[in-house]
């Protein structure tokens, strides 16, 4: 654990944390002294590991399975959470799908397990945090701020992704709710930001950089050179749901390499 814990004492939920950036986030935010929630829908035994390296480098968390695109499973995981951690100070809603093809061949059911899922349950976790809350009131001891939510986006919440119509919109979706949802909120005290990785090494993407061919090719949308990784993520959320960041509300940080500075244009086209 960091000798200078900047979340000490807070607790935090990450959704989707079994695995890649959610991973990534739930590591980071315990080494930095938060007690975690490690949430799953599948692989529990993933979210066990995730777990026990938390503990073995002195932290704790929990796993606590839920569906976040259902209303009751979301509520009784927030009822496990504040029953064993006593309430929650930090959201990271990360938990997200993909479902690609060709927009023609999209099926409807396709198109609304992507946007339940990346969407609706941002939306409904979000939702039972600023719940809990208001209805625990200010810790100063604990942070500036009355809670943290860090909403998981995309650079494709800015850039249009053919064949990945479901998944872009959802992104685009989350930005607006994070926006509004941090106006509303901030007279509250509530600070609203979201995170917006462009391409990261995860199971999700793992064709685009698995071979030094398809590295080679992603690479080319990459100005700075490198693939991101989980632990890059980890840190900036860490910063977000600090103190360090208090006033910071109603912003995406992009942590991308430059891939939103298109650099098929840095030769003029």
């Amino acid at each position: 654990m960091n000798s200078s814990p900047k979340l000490q004492g807070q607790a935090a939920l990450v959704t989707g944390a079994n695995s890649g950036i959610g991973r990534g986030v739930a590591l980071a935010l315990a080494n930095d002294g938060a007690k975690v929630v490690v949430n799953y829908v599948a692989a529990p035994e993933s979210a066990e590991e995730v777990v026990s390296e938390i503990k073995k480098n002195g932290g704790l968390a929990i796993a606590l399975q839920g569906d976040v695109s259902r209303e009751d499973e979301v509520k009784a995981m927030f009822e496990l959470m504040v029953k064993e951690f006593g309430t929650i100070d930090i959201l990271v809603a990360n938990a997200g799908i993909q479902k690609d093809c060709n927009f023609e061949d999209m099926s409807l059911e396709d198109w609304n397990r992507v946007l339940d899922i990346n969407l609706t349950g941002q939306f409904l976790c979000a939702r039972e945090a600023v719940r809990e809350f208001i209805r625990r009131g200010m810790v100063k001891e604990r942070s500036c701020a009355l809670g943290k939510i860090i909403c998981m986006s995309s650079v494709h919440q800015e850039i249009p992704w053919g064949g990945h119509v479901n998944y872009a919109t959802s992104k685009g979706g989350i930005n607006m709710m994070m926006k509004s949802m941090a106006q509303e909120l901030a007279p509250k005290k509530i600070r609203v930001n979201s995170i917006a990785p462009g391409a990261i090494e995860t199971g999700i993407n793992q064709k685009v950089w698995s071979t030094s061919a398809a590295l080679d090719r992603l690479l080319t949308l990459i100005p700075y050179g490198r693939i991101g990784m989980p632990d890059d993520i980890g840190k900036l959320a860490v910063w977000l749901a600090s103190d360090e960041s208090d006033y910071i509300t109603g912003t995406t940080v992009f942590i991308d390499g430059g891939m939103t500075l298109y650099p098929g244009f840095s030769t003029n086209g």
